[in-house]
This record gives C-alpha cells, structure tokens and sequence, in this order.
C-alpha cells in the first residue's frame, strides 16, 4: 500500500496554502479576532473547491474529492488558524444546496441523548445563514432568522464568535440516521485534521522562537530542555497526522478498515496533540509566551474549542475501550466454543 500523497493531493495541499498566504496568514491573526470571514475570502475557499469536496456533482453524482482530501486542505486551515464556519459548511454540503458554492454559510450543533436541552452555544451562528442540527437519528436544517434572539457567548477561542440560545426550535428534517452517522464520522475526522494543523503551527512558532531567541550567547533552542520539549511537539503532530489521514482513507474506502474506530483514535489523539502542543509553546515562549500579543495562546484556545467538538478525548478514549472490551469478550466467547468442541 501506497502512504505517500498523489500529485492531486500534493497540488492541493499547495492551492490551500497559496490562500492562507493571501487570505489567513498566521502573522496576521490578530486582525481577524472576533470577525466573520470576509466575503472575498469564503468565495475564493469555495472557489478552489474545499467547500464543495464532499458535495456530489449533479452531472453525474460523484463528489470531486473524499476525505483524504479535505483532511489535506483542513490541516493547512486549521495551522494557519482560518476563521469561518469551516467544518459544519463543508460536511454538510451534500444536504444545504449553496453550501459547497460558498452561497449560504452553515453552523451546527449536536444533540446527543441524556444532554439538557438548553442552553446551547452555536460557534459563527451570527454570520451564518443555516443551522445544522444533528441528532443521533436524523439531520435537521433552521434557518438562522427562525432563531431565538441569542446572547453572545464568551469563547475560548477569540476567532470563534459563539453565540448562546436557550433552547432551538424545531426545523425541517434533511437527513436520516445514516446520514447523521456519516456527519458524525465526517465531523470526527476533520475536526482532528484541524487539530493537527493546530498542533503544527504551533510547533511552528515555538520552533521559530527557539531558533531566534538568544541566551547565553546562543539560541535556547540548543538547550536540552527546550530540544525535549520541541521533539514531544513533532512526535505528538506526526501521531494525529498519521491516525487523521488513516481514518480518512478508511472513509473513501471501508475495506481499508473500521473506519468510526479509527475516526476515534484520531481525534483522541490531534485533541492530544492541538491542546498539548499549544501549552508547551506557550512554555517554549517563556515570559512572553502567555501575553496576548504572541501567537501561542490561539493555537491553544483553538485546540481548546476544536478538541470539545464532535466528542471529547475522554469520550473518545471511552468509546474506544468500549470496542477494544467487546472484542476481548467475543474472542473469548470463540475460544470457549472451540475447547467445547
């Protein structure tokens, strides 16, 4: 089997990083603080087809790209900290016409079991024009003017304006339980694609730091105790990558593998990766790293905000377990019906 990214991916990969050099540089982040993305910018995303990947052409019903892909273009999004209803406007783009064009602008939530009703906190709702609800059994659609007046949340994340309804009124079904399933699913894994671009930008600017800053006559990061800390950084962003591309792949192609074990283990481990690679750049930074004037505390609050979406690491770790138990017990329920025999 074959790891390496085709010249397809590869050309991809370099289209998304031409925009966040235009659109969403990193040096430039704090512009982009408590603002929706601008017009120019969510069309050209649209424009050179991340939006729309996941969307089937209507000429023939295929869709232009899998999850791979858009785990390729999510990772360069997420390291350079783009703002936007990303993530729910693209994998909901087979079932909200518009979306994949950039036309209309989705958020979501999830409804999960055994949860209060309200109060719930809906991440770029004020810039978006449809609201996704995913249920365990069914996908709903509102339309953001049929909501409740809201109160502004306080984010984690400054670049995430989030706001807060008491409770959501009932929309218009667009999906059933299977496709909840793959919303679920798609949501997993993207969400840890951009945990892992997280993760790497903030490698980024700790090695960056370390490389420039001087003590002592040379650059701290010649100091063991600094080299630790950026080797556990890489060692935690190639983890996520590799589990994040591998449960992408296990979507565009069920037999490579159980694809919703594998969605699991990649966001346990890019939540992993996002919330403790911010910390130790945070670290790396030293005195200046907590201020609001370096970049280390977004990558953190972003990890932040992106670890608790679409299932938590611990509920991850749980489910995870959970598999890991049932298999025990069914191998050793085998065993036993062989040594009866």
């Amino acid at each position: 089997m074959d790891f390496r990214l085709s010249d397809e991916q590869l050309a991809l990969r370099d289209t998304v990083v031409s925009f966040c050099k235009g659109h969403s540089d990193v040096a430039t982040v704090a512009s982009r603080e408590g603002k929706p993305a601008g017009a120019a910018a969510w069309s050209e995303l649209a424009g050179i087809g991340v939006l729309g990947m996941l969307a089937p052409e209507e000429a023939d019903g295929v869709a232009p790209g899998g999850a791979a892909e858009v785990a390729i273009a999510f990772e360069e999004l997420g390291r350079q900290l783009c703002v936007g209803p990303l993530l729910w406007s693209t994998i909901a783009a087979p079932l909200v016409a518009g979306a994949g064009d950039g036309d209309v602008r989705v958020a979501g939530v999830r409804v999960e079991p055994g949860l209060p009703a309200g109060p719930v906190a809906v991440e770029h709702a004020g810039e978006c024009d449809v609201l996704v609800v995913l249920y365990p059994d069914r996908v709903e659609r509102v339309e953001t003017a049929d909501l409740p007046v809201s109160a502004a949340g306080e984010p984690f994340d400054p670049l995430t304006p989030t706001a807060v309804f008491e409770a959501l009124p009932a929309g218009t079904a667009i999906g059933g339980a299977r496709d909840a399933a793959r919303l679920r699913l798609l949501g997993t894994t993207l969400s840890a694609a951009l945990l892992t671009g997280v993760a790497q930008g903030a490698l980024d600017t700790a090695t960056g730091y370390a490389a420039g800053r001087r003590q002592f006559g040379a650059p701290i990061g010649s100091f063991q105790a600094v080299k630790h800390l950026l080797t556990d950084m890489y060692v935690r962003v190639a983890l996520a990558r590799s589990a994040t591309y591998a449960a992408a792949a296990m979507i565009d192609d069920p037999r490579a593998g159980d694809a919703v074990r594998a969605a699991s283990a990649a966001k346990l481990l890019a939540g992993e990766a996002g919330i403790g690679n911010g910390r130790a750049a945070v670290q790396v930074l030293g005195g200046m790293g907590f201020t609001w004037e370096m970049l280390a505390h977004y990558f953190l609050k972003r990890a932040w905000v992106l670890e608790q979406g679409f299932g938590s690491a611990d509920s991850h770790a749980l489910a995870l377990a959970g598999a890991l138990a049932a298999e025990a017990a069914e191998a050793a329920e085998a065993a036993d019906k062989v040594d009866v025999r």
